[in-house]
């Protein structure tokens, strides 16, 4: 595959996510982070200025930096997501037809909850 199309397919996706990132600001159960930060990764690869943007956001930017420097979230973020799931997981068991389902995507959130309460916090100055 040529350097060109890698390219565009990069920024295809760089669009993408960044687009799933902002729905998912206004709607429960679709998170915004993960999804932002998949949209740096394939912005670095695919549109320096798209990635340059998204560093230079005032919402955006402080988490992907954190990011690529440390791998760290801020215990804002961390209070948000934990908060969201744990309303998505009630959800869940006020609607789902099985409360196996709903135990189901509990304890996946659960899982992930536990994985991003253990990722370092950013140094601030």
């Amino acid at each position: 595959m040529g350097l060109h199309v890698r390219r565009w397919l990069w920024l295809v996706l760089a669009y993408a996510c960044l687009a799933l990132g902002i729905v998912g600001i206004f709607l429960p159960g679709l998170p915004t982070t993960p999804f932002v930060l998949l949209a740096a990764y394939a912005a670095a690869r695919g549109s320096k200025r798209l990635h340059a943007w998204l560093l230079a956001h005032r919402l955006f930017g402080p988490m992907i930096r954190d990011w690529e420097a440390s791998g760290a979230v801020s215990r804002k973020a961390k209070y948000w997501a934990i908060g969201t799931m744990a309303l998505c997981a009630l959800i869940f068991f006020l609607t789902a037809p099985k409360w196996w389902m709903a135990a189901t995507g509990t304890a996946i959130m659960a899982i992930v909850g536990a994985w991003l309460w253990r990722r370092p916090e950013p140094a601030r100055a």
